[in-house]
């Protein structure tokens, strides 16, 4: 089902709806992951890394579906209310992103096999593993990039 979403840039006053969106989508796509370490990585998010990223929210009417939050061609993250999950929200946020930043690289979790087949599904090639996550635990990172053309 593909329903209209409406692109626009991050304000602060987004704030709690993206940390709302970050988290809803974090517990469905990371379940090894402990409310503490939920917990923990929710004050990154809100203290660090929103305000260090280029952010666009896909909208329905004035409610934000999802957002992709952009440092230089690097997605930061892409979040996806779980409700809206397979409605072209992040395929949107993707080609936006993408128009914008050239080809994009990323970095998911081995273990949240949707987000792996998502960014496989749109071209996306896996490029390297790493052992742990950016917090040192031990949950494996695979990055993936977007080809370069030429």
């Amino acid at each position: 089902m593909t329903r209209d979403f409406v692109l626009r840039p991050y304000t602060e006053a987004d704030r709690d709806a993206c940390l709302a969106i970050w988290r809803a989508a974090s517990e469905s796509g990371h379940p090894f992951l402990t409310l503490a370490d939920l917990d923990a990585d929710q004050v990154l998010v809100r203290d660090i890394y929103l305000s260090k990223a280029a952010i666009t929210l896909a909208c329905e009417g004035q409610e934000p579906a999802g957002f992709i939050a952009l440092i230089d061609d690097f997605i930061g993250g892409l979040f996806v209310q779980p409700a809206r999950h397979r409605q072209g929200v992040g395929r949107l946020l993707i080609a936006t992103a993408s128009r914008q930043a050239g080809p994009l690289r990323v970095e998911v979790y081995a273990a949240n096999e949707n987000a792996l087949r998502f960014y496989e599904t749109l071209g996306f090639e896996q490029t390297a593993v790493r052992a742990t996550d950016d917090q040192g635990r031990p949950h494996a990172l695979v990055r993936l990039e977007q080809p370069r053309s030429g």
